[in-house]
């Protein structure tokens, strides 16, 4: 009995310290986390939520304002929908036959659509989808995550991990897991220049790179690196132009999905409270590479906490909206109408929003 015992335990060691793994995890100093404090006080401003049925999807990770005042909303399943916020009703629209993440409309109404799975998208009007870039120098786009547009019509948009495709390991939330936990900095910023149909790499080298938005005057960029807990602002034009500095960071959480909202801020959801194992090991790989061969339920993961706030073009005005109690959560971002704040989430199975009346703007 004894030798099976024995064996049992140096094969479990054999196991956690020699079997393969998909990450090859990077020493880094994640910073200390300061948790809820000052701007990001704890509150329970996100609770009173209104909630609205999807049309038997989930995941209503993107949102775009289009004609009309009609809310288009992504999902898991690969549907665009169109919410109409008078009636309340969402109905689904095109299926993009991937999985559309974040998204925004040109000048011309067409709807720009990240797609983990499948590159940049173009959606006219009448619903014919266009593959706009699927690969960049020859590299396949493998999880696009979120888009804005420059009012000379350039598209820029994130490719957030170009080694853990999205569709390659398992969806969105199971590839964003193996770049977090390796911290390799393989997320890339690219533009695509309609004029010529041509995609570039604008900045790489990022850890996870989320969320992106223009400025009103397309002076500057705004990008959020998830797994560095911070957001990057990088100079489209003035004399800072092709300059990249760090507009906030040290953020209590994992910054999603950026959109830009009214006077001046940008609207940024923080998708889950930082996770204290994850930062504890953020210098030790080995270690790293140990808890990934643990049972997925020992592994780090997600905490239910809703968390949405605004930020200006100088990493100023700070508003948070939270809900600890995380009745919705995995908030990615919100969009604004004159009227309403709605909210988008990955993981949810309905759409929120808010009174912008109630809100201390």
């Amino acid at each position: 009995m004894r030798i099976w015992i024995w064996l049992a335990g140096v094969s479990t060691l054999l196991y956690l310290g020699f079997w393969p793994t998909p990450i090859e995890p990077t020493d880094w100093q994640a910073p200390i986390n300061k948790g809820y404090v000052k701007e990001f006080s704890s509150n329970t401003q996100l609770q009173a939520l209104e909630l609205f049925q999807l049309d038997n999807t989930a995941g209503p990770e993107g949102l775009a304002l289009g004609a009309n005042g009609v809310i288009f909303i992504s999902s898991a399943e690969g549907w665009i929908l169109r919410h109409n916020p008078q009636t309340g009703i969402s109905k689904r629209w095109v299926n993009t036959g991937g999985r559309p993440l974040g998204m925004a409309f040109d000048q011309h109404q067409n709807l720009l659509i990240a797609d983990a799975y499948r590159g940049l998208l173009s959606i006219t009007p009448s619903g014919t989808i266009d593959v706009l870039a699927d690969t960049v120098n020859g590299v396949k786009i493998s999880f696009a995550d979120d888009v804005d547009v420059a009012s000379d019509g350039r598209v820029y948009f994130s490719d957030a991990s170009s080694k853990f495709g999205a569709q390659a390991y398992g969806g969105t939330y199971a590839a964003s897991l193996l770049a977090t936990m390796e911290h390799g900095g393989h997320g890339r910023v690219l533009v695509y220049n309609p004029t010529d149909r041509s995609t570039a790499v604008l900045l790489d080298g990022l850890n996870f790179a989320n969320g992106v938005a223009v400025d009103a005057a397309s002076r500057f960029l705004l990008v959020a690196e998830t797994g560095h807990y911070r957001i990057k602002k990088y100079w489209l034009s003035g004399p800072n132009q092709g300059k990249t500095e760090i507009l906030i960071d040290n953020l209590p959480g994992f910054p999603d999905n950026i959109v830009r909202g009214r006077n001046g801020r940008f609207w940024v959801g923080l998708v889950a409270p930082r996770n204290k194992l994850l930062d504890s090991m953020s210098n030790t790989p080995w270690l790293r590479k140990v808890v990934q061969r643990l049972p997925e339920p020992l592994r780090p993961k997600i905490v239910n906490h809703g968390h949405l706030f605004t930020i200006d073009g100088e990493g100023e005005n700070i508003n948070s909206l939270q809900d600890p109690s995380g009745s919705y959560h995995a908030v990615t971002g919100a969009i604004e109408t004159q009227q309403w704040l709605y909210i988008s989430s990955l993981l949810e199975d309905k759409l929120a929003r808010l009174d912008r009346a109630t809100l201390k703007l």
